[in-house]
């Protein structure tokens, strides 16, 4: 009888000085569940004792901000204290209990943040609305050299925190109009001074910001960038862009792509509509570095993913939505032979 481990999917893989029993991950998913200051809280304990599970590899804690200043949500969680640590600890500890590996997502709204929230104007690379469905959000105000530094001072001492939380991944958020994603679009980014004009001076902030990652956190710690390999919308990056700046990324240190979205406000044509409708773009960043992908896009099957690991487009399989809206899914749709499989 053919047994699970000639399936791609249930295959083992290095990541770093990290394996994986499985190429499968949860993705970072916003719960909405911190209190008012980003705390975890119990409803935040029960989402991810619910949603992770060892059928996973990876498994990823949800958008979480680096500053007061970046905050899109009322419920979003934070890492900008101390005090943030203990309850994202627990997280960590909640994850690998389950013998999956850990990660977090760090990240900064920009221009998407909540003026309300904040009481402050948000602020971004330039004086240039986020592109949004349903209508442009307001323009932001373009940052000071001063306050570049502070938030690029704060990601660092975020990333500190995750990894003495006991996150073996941590995760740059570069996409779906967020912060990084602004200063990376030639849409959103029209500054003059070095962070602007070419593609090299707009990457030269989330270039410089994983380096120091790389620094200040432990030579296992993986560090990760999920990003759009294009924008999709007209004058912005492109699938050449795209590629270029996972060699980048790759070159300053990064052990993992999070191949996403664009930029926001997109709608998918007919050639992006049904499963894995983004692998296509993960296949293009996979087939240029030397350093795992992961595909996401609606992938609802194990034969899809299984069809698209065997063929090399991706090294990880993202599942979002199915494993939100039930967690046993890769129970539900593996073959009976599979199931003891999943926990092996």
């Amino acid at each position: 009888m053919e047994t699970m481990i000639a399936h791609p999917v249930w295959q083992s893989v290095a990541l770093g000085a990290h394996r994986l029993r499985n190429r499968l991950v949860l993705p970072p998913m916003a719960s909405q569940t911190g209190d008012d200051t980003g705390l975890v809280t119990a409803a935040t304990v029960a989402h991810y004792t619910r949603t992770v599970r060892p059928s996973q590899g990876l498994a990823f804690v949800e958008y979480t901000t680096v500053h007061p200043w970046g905050r899109s949500e009322p419920q979003q969680l934070a890492l900008y204290t101390n005090a943030h640590e203990a309850g994202l600890a627990q997280l960590a500890a909640l994850i690998r209990r389950q013998g999956v590996v850990p990660g977090i997502q760090l990240t900064l709204a920009g221009g998407k943040t909540d003026a309300t929230l904040i009481g402050r104007q948000a602020t971004g690379a330039s004086a240039l609305a986020v592109p949004a469905h349903g209508g442009d959000l307001p323009p932001p105000a373009p940052l000071t050299a001063s306050e570049i530094t502070e938030l690029m001072d704060a990601f660092v001492e975020s990333a500190l925190r995750a990894e003495r939380a006991g996150f073996a991944v941590i995760e740059v958020h570069a996409t779906h109009g967020y912060f990084f994603n602004q200063w990376l679009s030639p849409i959103t980014n029209q500054r003059d001074d070095a962070h602007g004009g070419s593609l090299a001076g707009r990457a030269g902030l989330l270039l410089g910001l994983i380096r120091r990652m790389k620094a200040a956190l432990q030579p296992e710690t993986v560090v990760s960038v999920r990003f759009a390999a294009q924008d999709r919308l007209p004058g912005g990056l492109t699938l050449e862009d795209g590629v270029w700046l996972a060699q980048a990324l790759e070159a300053a240190g990064v052990g993992l792509l999070n191949v996403s979205s664009g930029l926001g406000g997109w709608r998918r044509g007919r050639e992006q509509r049904g499963e894995g409708y983004l692998v296509a773009d993960a296949a293009a960043m996979r087939r240029e570095v030397g350093i795992p992908v992961i595909g996401v896009g609606g992938i609802q099957t194990l034969a899809y993913a299984q069809t698209i690991l065997a063929q090399g487009d991706v090294d990880l399989i993202a599942i979002g939505r199915a494993m939100l809206a039930n967690p046993d899914w890769p129970w539900a749709d593996a073959a009976p032979v599979a199931q003891q499989a999943l926990t092996v």
